[in-house]
């Protein structure tokens, strides 16, 4: 195994103190790991709850649903960060990612729920038979990838952190619907995390620095506990041990429950082709197609496993990008250990629990400097393009629509059928923008660069 100063020595030009195939030493991996798990959970836990709330979940339910997300997740990352099978037929991209389950199928499962009255049964069903379809659209991405130029992956990089930051500075105000929301509690906290971080990234040395997110991340919990701002009785509620169980809330294969959910499978392919474009960048891997694809492949068999075990389609959290660069570790042993922490974490509702009762605002803090390093890493592959009239009407109008969208989503939610779905997401709205104005407008070499 490689400490950290062996893996700086040897690579004296890299910003990274671990790269991908770097192994740290176990106990530094899993105090990596859970920075990484304390990035993701509060993304991990609130579909989860969200749906169980939808379907009219009692307790008992809305508590396994959450640890069942958490087994996912855990299992997701693994399969996602690790790869495996025949480089053809490669599921996994093989970059450390951490996986859980996206905000963008909730309204198909509302639908599906409650509109179509399948239920949590025609919801996990939907889910997995759309995995299906996600996994098969996975043998189209190559022609996409042909249009995936600099322009668009700067663009797209670029964009993904910037409608990002509504969702950071919602977690600083302590999360959207918060009676309180905007206390300056809740502000003070943020800002003390986010010094905290930024001072041990920008000073510290070894661990201090690789792991400024977590710590920082615990200053903020620690100091949010004389402010009164967690309730430990959540903890005592909860059950010691929770075991998985297959199909607990049944599965309903019928195909017209899948419908609603096919935008959302659309939009995930799409999302995670710029998610790994993403990973490429931060990691400094050079992806080929087939990695890209395989990527896709990660997403659609996880979706495909996850409902079974009573968690909804699994997504790479992009949140989780924007840690690499921050810490400095791109090494996907860590992401498999974070797997596995998260995995034991679902056996444990009590020490999960711990974690749940986190108030948003310590996330949010360490969410501005995450989410605005993505941006500034599509900036920087933006700097190596020539900033023609054309390249300035794609970058222009994929960020501008696409940050639109982000900023006002209700401009497009009475869009008919598909289309709603489509542009409901920034991040979509804006990739799709790129790739189109990509392919029709003429790319022409010997065009100058605008003064």
């Amino acid at each position: 195994m490689k400490n950290q100063e062996t893996a700086t020595e040897k690579r004296p030009t890299s910003n990274l103190n671990y790269e991908v195939s770097d192994k740290p030493g176990i106990l530094t991996s899993v105090l990596l790991g859970f920075q990484n798990i304390l990035t993701a959970f509060s993304g991990i836990i609130a579909v989860p709850l969200i749906i169980a709330g939808i379907a009219g979940s009692g307790v008992a339910d809305t508590a396994y649903m959450v640890s069942a997300a958490l087994l996912a997740s855990g299992i997701s990352s693994i399969i996602q960060s690790r790869g495996f099978g025949p480089k053809k037929f490669r599921v996994g991209v093989g970059l450390p990612t951490v996986m859980g389950t996206d905000f963008g199928f909730v309204p198909p499962a509302n639908t599906v729920i409650n509109t179509m009255g399948g239920g949590l049964p025609g919801y996990f069903g939907a889910s997995i038979l759309g995995a299906v379809l996600e996994f098969i659209l996975s043998f189209f991405v190559k022609p996409l990838m042909k249009i995936f130029t600099p322009v668009v992956t700067g663009t797209v990089i670029t964009l993904m952190g910037m409608s990002m930051m509504p969702v950071a500075f919602d977690w600083v105000g302590g999360g959207f619907g918060n009676p309180n929301y905007g206390d300056p509690k809740f502000v003070a906290v943020a800002m003390i995390v986010f010094i905290v971080i930024l001072l041990l990234n920008r000073y510290a040395k070894g661990m201090l620095n690789t792991a400024a997110v977590m710590i920082g991340i615990v200053v903020g919990y620690l100091i949010s506990i004389p402010m009164g701002l967690v309730d430990f009785s959540q903890v005592a509620g909860a059950s010691w041990v929770q075991l998985p169980q297959i199909a607990r809330f049944g599965i309903d294969f019928n195909p017209k429950f899948v419908v609603p959910f096919i935008a959302g499978y659309l939009v995930t392919v799409i999302e995670t082709v710029g998610v790994m474009e993403t990973l490429g960048e931060v990691t400094g891997s050079k992806l080929t197609e087939n990695d890209i694809v395989a990527g896709v492949r990660g997403d659609a068999v996880s979706s495909f496993v996850s409902p079974f075990l009573g968690s909804g389609p699994a997504q790479t959290f992009s949140q989780n990008v924007g840690l690499i660069p921050l810490t400095k570790c791109a090494s996907k042993f860590v992401a498999v250990v974070t797997g596995v922490l998260l995995i034991l974490m679902s056996l444990f509702p009590k020490f999960s629990t711990i974690v749940s009762i986190m108030p948003s605002a310590v996330l949010g803090g360490a969410g501005i400097l995450m989410f605005g390093t993505v941006a500034v890493s599509g900036i920087k592959t933006l700097s190596k393009v020539k900033f023609t009239n054309r390249n300035l009407l794609i970058i222009a109008s994929s960020i501008g629509i696409g940050l639109g969208v982000t900023f006002r989503p209700d401009v497009v939610a009475k869009l008919p059928g598909i289309l709603s779905s489509l542009f409901g997401s920034g991040i979509s709205a804006g990739t799709i923008v790129a790739l189109v104005l990509s392919l029709i407008l003429k790319d022409d070499s010997t065009e100058p660069e605008v003064n």
